[in-house]
């Protein structure tokens, strides 16, 4: 992948979940853009195996306040 070339997108989200981003990217050694450019990735990647428009585990657990 570091071969390919990036490209750049404006992305205008909450800061309320600006913030939940933030942190877990902190929590995870990344970058803000590194941090989103992983979960996309890892989204579509299970949208490639389920076959499914939303993967079935992603929110398991886990409770959004936006």
């Amino acid at each position: 992948m570091a071969d390919q070339e990036k490209k750049q997108v404006p992305l205008r989200i909450s800061s309320k979940l600006y913030a939940q981003i933030a942190a877990w990217a902190e929590d995870d050694f990344r970058s803000l853009n590194g941090q989103i450019e992983y979960l996309l990735t890892e989204c579509v990647k299970q949208r490639k195996k389920n076959g499914s428009p939303r993967p079935e585990n992603l929110d398991e657990g886990i409770k959004l306040d936006l």
